[in-house]
């Protein structure tokens, strides 16, 4: 296992970072370099999304998320250090919360050890939210339940869409991730980005962007 101190030089001389900090009471362990600036990255995007809420514990995120309508979430540190993030999504019956699994080279909700399908795998975790909001299941997928404490399955519904389910104790409850609990004011130049990332037209004729403008929009390339 490569430790988070081995890593320690390199994130304060590379001027790559950003002034991103990893915590270290947080992020214990990493199994190689490559994810290692794979965390970074994703922490370097959650800190540009407006939704990311750092070291707020499970009870803050209960209490944050208490008087907001069903669907509203949060993307806050894991408490679990085995662990780098966890999803808090407000439901009809109270808030859950939902680990999101980190191997070598992709994020995933965290897998039931019945389920014998795969579950879907991103290189970011923003990626991820924005594959079960609502607008990316459209597409369809094939199910598989996801499981472990609270955890999220799919499920095939109407249409060639998707369903998702949180399993919590004993509940099956529908996964909905409508709208994001802001954490601060985004910058106007933010809100224009993620516009523009959310036309697929325009994400296929970035080439003929200005370089500088591509460049701005490839730092952070998801619509949420």
């Amino acid at each position: 296992m490569v430790t988070h101190s081995k890593f320690d030089c390199a994130m304060n001389s590379s001027p790559l970072e950003g002034g991103v900090r990893l915590p270290p009471h947080r992020y214990k362990t990493f199994s190689s370099k490559a994810q290692y600036h794979m965390v970074l990255a994703a922490v370097r995007k959650l800190q540009e999304s407006g939704f990311y809420w750092s070291a707020v514990g499970g009870k803050e995120a209960s209490a944050l998320l208490n008087t907001e309508p069903p669907g509203t979430f949060l993307v806050r540190d894991s408490s679990d250090h085995r662990h780098f993030f966890t999803l808090s999504v407000k439901t009809a019956t109270g808030t859950k919360n939902l680990r999101i699994q980190c191997d070598a080279c992709s994020f995933f909700l965290q897998t039931d050890a019945r389920s014998q399908q795969s579950v879907p795998r991103f290189d970011c975790v923003l990626k991820l939210i924005h594959h079960y909001m609502p607008s990316s299941k459209t597409n369809g997928a094939a199910s598989q339940p996801v499981g472990g404490g609270s955890s999220a399955g799919e499920e095939g519904g109407e249409g060639g869409g998707s369903t998702y389910f949180i399993y919590s104790g004993g509940e099956k409850i529908p996964l909905e991730l409508l709208r994001p609990l802001t954490s601060g004011m985004s910058t106007l130049q933010h809100l224009c980005r993620k516009t523009l990332n959310g036309h697929i037209d325009v994400s296929g004729k970035r080439d003929q962007l200005p370089q500088s403008l591509q460049e701005f929009l490839e730092e952070y390339d998801a619509p949420i």
